[in-house]
């Protein structure tokens, strides 16, 4: 059945949390007032800066209560705060709008997929290298792969399989694709959303994602993965599936947690 439309405009993590910060802002009014009516300021002043933590501290409820990822409850949290220091440096209004592309180009879908940006580093690259089957050519995937370090990497060290980045941020995108071009490597980087993937196409699914994306890359990976298959997950488990391997990576002390189709 069709959720209606307010229900899924409401399942946008964006859309919870500009609703955490409005609903903050008449708790934060209620707050300061009753706080007045104590007396409170004239033995302890109230400053702006006062107000804007409290206003971050409801709206951060808010968000816990939305069921919002960690990271956006920091975002709630540090939000007005944030926006009262970019106000006391005078900062031309190009300038607020320079940063706003530039983190549209980084964080393209972050506020729909709740995936932000995690480099995987040298340790999630080895031992991904290392649980490779090295019997036969391989189809990889990296779903989110970033700046493109672990789809370079794998290129280089497996020159006999074919390797593709799906990232869907521009920037990250262009960035990955133009390390391919310079350094010469065989890697392929589609932008694309990687639900909009066929996973059946690849022997190899790697995915360095977010708790709350898990559900939904386990849902594709099953429905859509051939038998022999390898589905890796570096630091994020799937909840209620066991998987085949726990991987404990050097350095990091990250797990890399594999399925076997």
């Amino acid at each position: 059945m069709t959720q209606p439309a307010s229900r899924r405009a409401f399942a946008a993590p964006s859309v919870r949390a500009l609703l955490a910060q409005a609903g903050a802002f008449p708790l934060t009014l209620i707050a300061v007032w009753l706080l007045a009516r104590a007396g409170v300021p004239a033995r302890l002043p109230i400053s702006w800066e006062c107000v804007a933590l409290v206003q971050g501290a409801f709206a951060a409820l808010l968000a816990w209560g939305f069921r919002l990822a960690i990271w956006w409850r920091a975002i709630e949290l540090v939000f007005p705060t944030a926006v009262l220091l970019a106000r006391g440096f005078e900062l031309p209004p190009g300038v607020f709008l320079a940063l706003f592309v530039l983190f549209l180009l980084i964080y393209w879908s972050t506020f729909r997929t709740q995936v932000p940006y995690y480099p995987s580093g040298r340790a999630a690259r080895d031992a991904v290298a290392g649980v490779l089957p090295t019997d036969r050519p391989l189809a990889i995937a990296d779903v989110g792969s970033g700046l493109g370090g672990l789809v370079l990497d794998l290129a280089r060290r497996r020159p006999d399989s074919q390797v593709d980045g799906i990232e869907l941020a521009p920037l990250p995108w262009f960035a990955s694709r133009l390390r391919g071009k310079l350094s010469g490597s065989r890697a392929r980087f589609l932008r694309a959303d990687y639900e909009a993937v066929n996973f059946g196409h690849y022997d190899v699914v790697f995915a360095y994602l977010s708790p709350a994306a898990m559900a939904g890359l386990w849902r594709k990976a099953e429905s859509e993965m051939r038998p022999g298959s390898i589905l890796l997950s570096y630091e994020f488990d799937i909840p209620g599936r066991m998987p085949d391997r726990r991987i404990v990576t050097t350095n990091s002390k990250k797990i890399l947690f594999l399925w076997q189709f």
